[in-house]
């Protein structure tokens, strides 16, 4: 809460997030809320409608609030996750609004706008970086005219929710609280290069995609301690600045397509 900057936030408007929920109602935001609830989580046994308390509702309610306040975002598909394992971790509605309000608002400025400008944006960030950084992987991905958010767009919208193992996703999302969105780059990139040799075995789109699915899976992922060293050594250098000059260039290029 304090890194994030999302304490002194709520400190800062006490008794703001009740105002948000008591608001003007607004049927389409609840109706696109309402649909996700039964597929957020399903296999945790404390978002079904048989749990007792039942996280759907405290889920509901840091969501509505939320796209009462940033009505610019509304309600986005991925929030959902996100919001949910900010719920599991926090335990508290309020903290999970101002946490959500720190991702969405600030590190992750345009990741879940209608347009998706920021998360369309920085995919293609990661294809330059691994253009770079990974010539070879870059070079299947053209010859066989597969787009990174194909591959990697669940990465960014769930911030690795649902795909990496959870004790290993805590450990990322404290630095991404800590250092800034940068940190999405590094996990993506040491995902790719770890598996560089098993991801250029394919022979098909298909293949690709599958091989993508797959490396976010076993010992190495498991083993966060390990791997959380790795994401710090194995992209090698990555700079603030260079990726706000990729983003730069990538949000022009993606402006310049409409």
């Amino acid at each position: 809460m304090g890194v994030s900057g999302a304490q002194a936030q709520m400190d800062r408007n006490p008794g703001y997030y009740h105002q948000l929920l008591q608001g003007e109602r607004n049927d389409s935001l609840e109706e696109a809320i309402r649909t996700d609830m039964n597929r957020t989580f399903p296999d945790n046994v404390k978002f079904r409608k048989s749990a007792d308390p039942c996280l759907q509702k405290t889920l509901y309610n840091v969501l509505l609030a939320y796209g009462h306040h940033n009505q610019g975002v509304g309600y986005c598909q991925g929030m959902n996750f996100i919001a949910g394992y900010l719920i599991l971790i926090t335990k508290s509605e309020e903290e999970s609004f101002w946490l959500l309000d720190a991702l969405v608002g600030r590190i992750l400025p345009d990741y879940y706008s209608p347009a998706m400008l920021g998360l369309k944006t920085d995919q293609e960030v990661l294809g330059e970086l691994v253009r770079t950084k990974l010539p070879a992987v870059a070079a299947l991905m053209d010859g066989h005219g597969v787009l990174w958010t194909l591959v990697v767009s669940r990465w960014f919208i769930c911030l690795f929710v649902d795909i990496l193992p959870v004790e290993t996703v805590l450990r990322i999302w404290d630095c991404l609280f800590n250092e800034g969105s940068k940190i999405i780059f590094r996990v993506a990139l040491t995902l790719i290069k770890q598996h560089q040799a098993f991801i250029l075995e394919a022979t098909s789109v298909a293949d690709i995609c599958e091989k993508f699915k797959e490396i976010t899976k076993g010992s190495f992922v498991t083993e966060c301690h390990t791997f959380m060293q790795k994401i710090f050594s194995e992209p090698g250098s990555l700079s603030m600045s260079t990726i706000a000059r990729l983003r730069e260039n990538c949000r022009a290029k993606l402006l310049a397509q409409g």
